[in-house]
């Protein structure tokens, strides 16, 4: 585990995508940075990918942070990096959700470090092939407990303190948990079980009138290294950056949002998903390359 304190980010106009990507046309006011600047925010799968970029942003805007992830030496330089953007604090923890004792001690760890939290961020996968259904029921379950069952468990830890902050819960999902795709069994179960999870919770804290918030983001293809690796001439369809994804997902938990979806005609696939089932099909199989998988 490691800490650091740091000092508060500036002002600017527009958002600054991290070293290395392009300025990303979206206005700092559109982000409502008054809720971010000094939020408490846990944020799960925080050393690569979509994580990294997150915890980058959420740095620019003065947050107070908690970065978590099975590799404590890339956490390390990612926490670095946040004291040098502007983050009010940043602490990390080290930690394997496919242990059921792993989300209890981050949520612990992260309420010790802050005091609070505002906005948890829950965005981990575990690692799954990209090919045809072989079987392997033990992948399977593994893949449950680290993308569905420890969100879960981190969700519950968390609830008291969200209700106490009437904070957000940010879900960061993809668009296999909307539509059935070709490659994508095991992970798909787990996306299409955190919708329904957590489109059930939302339902019961709106009837308890609790003010949480859950921010539920689909995602399409996104050019993160693992993703490109998995995709590699086996999908027609283009990648979308990274760092815009990332805060597109903060966007959607700052401003409450019920669900995000990025790239954003993807809101309008899933509201056509069961018009036509067969020609629906037929096209999502057009965009996979079987031959090489």
């Amino acid at each position: 585990m490691a800490a650091g304190p740091g000092s508060a980010a500036g002002g600017a106009s527009h958002v600054t995508s991290p070293p290395g990507e392009p300025s990303l046309p979206l206005k700092v006011a559109d982000l409502q940075t008054d809720s971010i600047s000094g939020a408490r925010v846990l944020l799960t799968g925080a050393s690569t990918g979509i994580g990294e970029q997150m915890a980058y942003h959420y740095s620019r805007f003065g947050a107070e942070i908690v970065l978590t992830a099975r590799r404590g030496t890339l956490l390390q330089k990612v926490m670095e990096k946040c004291l040098q953007l502007g983050a009010k604090k940043v602490f990390y923890i080290q930690a394997d959700m496919s242990s059921p004792q792993a989300p209890e001690e981050v949520v612990h760890f992260a309420l010790q470090k802050l005091g609070g939290l505002d906005h948890l961020v829950l965005n981990h996968i575990g690692g799954t092939p990209f090919r045809m259904w072989d079987g392997d029921v033990e992948h399977t379950r593994w893949l449950m407990q680290v993308n569905f069952l420890s969100y879960v468990a981190l969700a519950s830890a968390a609830l008291p303190i969200l209700a106490e902050s009437k904070g957000s819960l940010i879900v960061v999902s993809s668009l296999t948990g909307k539509i059935s795709t070709p490659f994508t069994t095991s992970y798909s179960a787990t996306k299409f079980a955190l919708d329904g999870f957590f489109s059930s919770l939302r339902h019961e804290l709106a009837m308890q009138k609790q003010d949480v918030c859950i921010t539920l983001c689909i995602l399409g293809l996104i050019d993160t290294e693992m993703a490109l690796e998995k995709t590699r001439d086996k999908v027609y369809m283009s990648a979308y950056p990274v760092a815009e994804a990332a805060l597109t997902i903060i966007k959607g938990g700052a401003t409450r949002a019920r669900e995000v979806f990025y790239p954003w005609w993807l809101e309008l696939l899933c509201c056509l998903r069961d018009w036509f089932p067969d020609q629906r099909d037929v096209v999502i199989q057009s965009f996979y390359n079987y031959t090489s998988v």
